[in-house]
């Protein structure tokens, strides 16, 4: 039984609806165009909302859009074909009213479709309680039943008999081939023949067919002598034996041995402190306060755009013109077997690119849903129109439905007078604690103080390392610069404790001292994990951050979407909360090791529909970006 099915246009207006079981579907359709239709997801024809699956089909021709929304728990097997008969009849009935493709028109045409819809839907009911249920095969209707028994038995050390003829067939064949040319039932003339030529065969030859004859067997006799003897003359070259003189080096050699000691200098056995302008070497380049647009240019690309912009001279003029008018589609809709070949490189391209395989098939799907039944310009090509319309699904999954604006939002906690909570988490050597550190500095040039809460103690040398980053954090901006207010401090209890206690005590103690921000570093864990998933659960649920940020590196592939999946099933499975807290944005870290290869992006952006807030490109602190959704798809598109 059907809830609804509706058929509605791009621009939002609605032509058509039927109302079956549910009493409104503005809910579920909305939640369809928001998610679906909008964030270019259009890969799988089917979306589930609550207790529905909507199923739906574009008509890219019309600018059409049909969905039929039924309760998930049926298996109903004519939608998929009442959606195409609907399609069909819809649109050759109403072809002239939508062909005007105006709102005006569309609003003042009558779309009475009641009785041919529900004519529609009763055939295809009929038709699937027609079609008979699959039977079982029998044994007796199988193959292997037809065979004895005794056929079937085999004993070590044993080959088949079928094998074993075969195998005998085939070394008969191989010798056969390696004496001489296989004899075959068809005429062969007598010259093609190996048979002997002469008056006793009906063939007579003259004098200079005789010697040709004899020399063309002489060649087939000695030919394959020849070339293995030719084979073995220049394998039985003497080789060069012996190791070479290693490469001496301009500038090698071992005199400045002083040059390589990197320990920490002494002085009494006590180590010496760090003057202030070797602690201002870690804070990089560029205003830290302001984040700046990542940037995924390179040399090479200015390179190859130099080289691009020199004419060719071995073109010729009339070669320009025929590439330039070759492939052009000529004023057609455009089908699936056009766009097949595009869209097979297109895929391949973005899994070269590091994109998760199945996310890149998808993606390719839904450019083939967008783009099928279009109609094409005169001098547009397949391949450029697929790679538009893939350009844009790509910018537009790179700019997630929720933007996190941090500043804004601590800023609101100010006047609530209550601190701001950031949970990190990942898997392990991501870069979690460092990205904190870059975080924590940024927040210190807006002016915001921090309190960062050391709760991962499992790692040794964890604790460490961020009481570290706070104490060159604190050289950076002293107390004095700021009025005798600490900007930056650390909150830990050691090794062995409860995470969960430690953030809350954090929370509590930046409250009674006014900090503005609270960033809670945690243990790294794999996404199989159980325990440690069930105390990141924990963590997350008890302290309630006001942001969860995942610290996801560029490096991987597939793995990105396995991490990110398996970390939001479990905070949503160990969750003790009705509405379980999931993650909320990413920091893409190590991205300067990838060159172009910056698929993970488009996979964790596509698998959570979060934003990429971070973007680590470095080891100093000034090393952080916001992302630029353009600059990413055009590195990605770059061949």
């Amino acid at each position: 039984m059907l809830d609804f099915f509706t058929i509605f246009s791009k621009g939002g207006l609605v032509l058509w609806c039927f109302q079956g079981v549910s009493d409104s579907c503005t809910g579920p359709v909305n939640a369809l165009i928001r998610s679906v239709l909008l964030q270019e997801r259009g890969g799988n024809n089917s979306f589930t909302h609550e207790a529905l699956t909507l199923k739906y089909k574009l008509d890219n021709q019309f600018e059409l859009v049909f969905v039929v929304g039924f309760q998930k728990i049926l298996t109903l097997t004519y939608v998929d074909k009442l959606i195409d008969d609907v399609h069909r009849l819809f649109r050759d009935k109403y072809r002239t009213e939508i062909q005007q493709q105006s709102a005006l028109s569309l609003l003042n045409g009558t779309f009475d479709f009641q009785d041919d819809f529900l004519r529609l839907l009763r055939e295809a009911e009929e038709t699937s309680k027609i079609r008979a249920p699959t039977t079982m095969k029998k044994f007796e209707d199988s193959e292997k039943a037809k065979k004895p028994v005794r056929s079937m038995i085999e004993t070590r050390g044993e080959k088949p008999k079928e094998k074993a003829k075969n195998s005998k067939k085939n070394k008969g064949a191989k010798k056969e081939s390696s004496d001489g040319p296989l004899v075959t039932n068809k005429a062969v003339p007598a010259e093609k023949s190996g048979l002997p030529v002469g008056p006793e065969n009906g063939v007579e030859l003259s004098k200079e067919e005789l010697i040709r004859r004899k020399r063309e067997e002489f060649i087939q006799k000695h030919g394959r002598g020849m070339e293995k003897s030719s084979k073995s003359m220049k394998s039985d070259a003497p080789k060069e034996k012996g190791k070479k003189a290693p490469r001496v080096w301009a500038l090698g050699g071992c005199a400045n041995k002083e040059v390589l000691d990197y320990s920490t200098p002494t002085t009494n056995g006590a180590p010496e402190v760090a003057p202030p302008e070797d602690i201002n070497l870690i804070r990089g380049s560029g205003p830290g306060g302001q984040l700046q647009d990542l940037d995924c240019s390179s040399s090479d690309d200015e390179g190859a755009a130099q080289n691009a912009t020199k004419p060719s001279a071995t073109k010729g003029t009339l070669g320009g013109m025929f590439g330039m008018l070759k492939g052009l589609v000529g004023s057609k809709s455009l089908s699936r077997a056009d766009m097949e070949s595009v869209l097979d490189k297109m895929r391949d391209h973005l899994i070269a690119k590091n994109v998760a395989a199945d996310i890149a098939v998808q993606l390719c799907e839904s450019v083939a849903n967008k783009l099928e039944g279009k109609v094409m310009g005169t001098f547009s090509t397949v391949t450029s129109t697929v790679k538009q319309a893939l350009q844009e699904s790509l910018v537009q999954i790179l700019q997630p439905q929720r933007r996190v604006d941090m500043l804004r939002d601590i800023m609101d906690a100010q006047r609530h007078q209550r601190p701001y909570v950031v949970t990190f988490c990942g898997v392990n050597g991501v870069g979690k604690s460092t990205n904190l550190a870059k975080i924590s500095f940024w927040l210190l040039e807006n002016g915001f103080s921090v309190l960062i809460a050391a709760c991962d103690t499992f790692r040794a040398g964890a604790v460490e390392q961020l009481r570290t980053h706070t104490r060159r954090l604190s050289a950076l901006h002293p107390p004095e610069s700021h009025g005798g207010r600490t900007m930056v401090q650390l909150f830990e209890k050691g090794y062995g404790k409860d995470a969960a206690g430690i953030a809350m005590e954090a929370i509590a103690f930046a409250r009674n001292q006014g900090f503005d921000v609270v960033l809670v570093d945690t243990a790294g864990r794999m996404q199989d994990n159980a325990p440690l998933m069930t105390a990141l659960a924990k963590l997350i649920t008890v302290n309630t951050p006001d942001l969860v940020l995942f610290v996801g590196e560029a490096l991987v592939g597939n793995e990105a979407v396995d991490q990110l999946v398996k970390f939001n099933r479990a905070l949503a499975d160990h969750s003790m909360a009705q509405t379980p807290r999931l993650i909320d944005g990413i920091v893409l870290t190590k991205f300067d090791t990838i060159d172009d290869k910056v698929g993970a992006a488009i996979s964790m952006t596509y698998i959570t529909s979060k934003p990429i807030v971070f973007v680590g490109t470095g080891q100093t602190y000034c090393d952080l970006r916001s992302l630029n959704a353009k600059a990413v798809v055009a590195a990605l598109m770059k061949a």
